[in-house]
């Protein structure tokens, strides 16, 4: 470890709390499943002693968390390793329920500080390889009314007509019409009370403040014009078309940045920007491999299990469509989207919605 490391630790914010992340040199195991992430044992001064629920019991604390079945695997560690790690450096006993059965993690000892420090420890675990996990829902609004996909195949049609010469310019780089959506935030989603839990966010957000600002009615927008994710119009990995609100109001962007705000805070979503970037993919390199694929919000960062991204020449692109007209719509809901999935209707399957009229 440097001493930029010791003095500038790795901060992780859980629950409104800011803990230090210890780095430390890991050993690699080829033949193991899993890498094993070690939680140090840290300054006793750090320990929150007033965050968690503690009960008192005859034989002394006890604490509970709820941990999704999918990242036991963390906190056991390399044939449990990680977990006697913790016993023993906090004193206590942990008890996970076993693989694939959803439950409590349940921590006690003799010492409230040493049940403590190892909930502390269990959070930081969870909260790290949570951040490693690929994202399994996303929160969007559906751009894929019929009149706006047939101009997307016009669009589409065009630009292998006049561009197909171009370097990486082919049919397999064009969004499914079906699936024409702006993206508002990815969420790793691990069970079925984590997806309940962002279904009752989502109705929340309509009572506390998508309601005010839609007044009942749906919001009425264009998707016109293209723009690029890279600085080099030469080589793009992703187009996008705009989308604004035909009134020029901030309405969308209001409720896209709200809806951003209230999931980060729950710790369902990670924050990626101050503001939502209301776009909606029309080509993408990724597609390429995949045509399920779903960008992160950035649309540039989102990890792709493919190492390589062949990126194409959008210059002809952008200066012949640049000003392409999708055409008007009506925007009437939320859904909170499942990725690799299809309905009936061509989109994504939906795990929860809420409507504005």
């Amino acid at each position: 470890m440097n001493s930029m490391e010791v003095l500038r630790p790795t901060l992780i914010r859980i629950g409104g709390r800011i803990y230090r992340k210890n780095n430390i040199q890991q050993q690699s195991y080829p033949n193991e499943e899993e890498d094993e992430f070690y939680a140090g044992p840290g300054d006793p001064m750090d320990e929150p002693f007033d965050a968690f629920m503690v009960e008192e019991t005859e034989r002394g604390f006890q604490c509970a968390v709820e941990v999704p079945s999918p990242l036991y695997k963390y906190i056991i560690g390399k044939k449990g390793e990680t977990r006697k790690r913790l016993e023993t450096e906090t004193r206590t006993s942990i008890s996970i329920p076993k693989p694939g059965m959803e439950g409590q993690i349940v921590i006690t000892g003799q010492q409230r500080s040493g049940v403590i420090s190892a909930r502390t420890r269990i959070d930081v675990l969870v909260e790290s390889f949570r951040k490693k996990q690929p994202f399994t829902h996303f929160l969007s609004l559906a751009l894929n009314q019929p009149a706006i996909q047939e101009k997307f195949l016009q669009f589409k049609e065009e630009v292998l007509e006049k561009c197909s010469k171009d370097h990486g310019v082919d049919s397999s780089l064009f969004q499914n019409p079906a699936k024409l959506h702006l993206t508002i935030g990815t969420l790793v989603l691990l069970n079925d009370q984590e997806i309940q839990k962002a279904c009752e966010l989502l109705q929340k957000s309509k009572e506390e403040f998508i309601d005010k600002t839609v007044g009942g009615k749906p919001l009425t927008v264009e998707m016109a014009g293209i723009e690029y994710m890279n600085d080099d119009p030469a080589m793009i990995d992703v187009l996008y078309a705009k989308v604004h609100m035909k009134d020029a109001s901030d309405k969308l962007q209001l409720i896209a940045d709200r809806l951003m705000e209230l999931f980060v805070a729950s710790g369902l979503m990670m924050k990626e920007w101050d503001k939502v970037k209301l776009h909606a993919t029309i080509m993408n390199t990724l597609f390429r491999k995949d045509s399920n694929v779903e960008e992160r919000n950035n649309a540039t960062t989102g990890k792709s299990p493919f190492k390589e991204r062949e990126t194409f020449d959008g210059r002809n692109i952008l200066k012949s469509f640049e000003n392409f007209y999708f055409g008007e719509l009506q925007l009437n809901s939320v859904c909170l989207s499942q990725r690799f999935s299809t309905e009936s209707t061509g989109y994504y399957a939906t795990s929860g919605q809420i409507t504005f009229s």
